[in-house]
């Protein structure tokens, strides 16, 4: 069992739910765009966040990019949806992962410190979460054409 279940009561282990967040993987410039995140946990990060209640993930991801990049994307495709429990040491979500291309400049804005447009096969080491899994994924997605299968 995850360290975080063991300390929750019966109740609290019967009444929580995962928490919805989406990520975009956008596609800029021959590579994709990453923040390096103002808060915990600390690290570079695909852009995302959680979806607000009675949000569409689509919109909420259009959202989560505008505030933390500056740039209105265009959606393309669904890569995956990932629900590890251990994912992120808040709390236990799940994310529906989004590839998009935008168009404009790029800019750091809300919880996002730094903001760089990194070459897929150049990535920081320091990444948050399971986004180096989430990027290993998008790269054999990128080379296939095929989707990531269930675990």
């Amino acid at each position: 069992m995850l360290n975080f279940l063991k300390n929750l009561s019966k109740k609290e282990k019967t009444y929580r739910n995962p928490v919805p967040t989406v990520d975009i993987i956008i596609e800029m410039k021959g590579g994709i765009v990453l923040i390096e995140r103002r808060n915990a946990p600390f690290g570079w990060a695909i852009p995302g966040g959680f979806v607000d209640y009675g949000e569409l993930l689509e919109d909420a991801a259009r959202r989560e990019a505008l505030e933390e990049t500056s740039l209105k994307v265009n959606l393309k495709q669904m890569l995956y949806a990932y629900s590890n429990p251990a994912r992120d040491p808040r709390r236990h979500t799940i994310s529906t992962v989004f590839i998009a291309d935008a168009k404009g400049i790029p800019k750091a804005a809300d919880d996002a410190k730094n903001l760089q447009i990194f070459d897929i096969r150049k990535l920081p080491e320091t990444m948050a979460f399971d986004h180096a899994q989430i990027l290993s994924d998008y790269v054999k997605f990128k080379k296939t054409g095929k989707l990531p299968k269930p675990a």
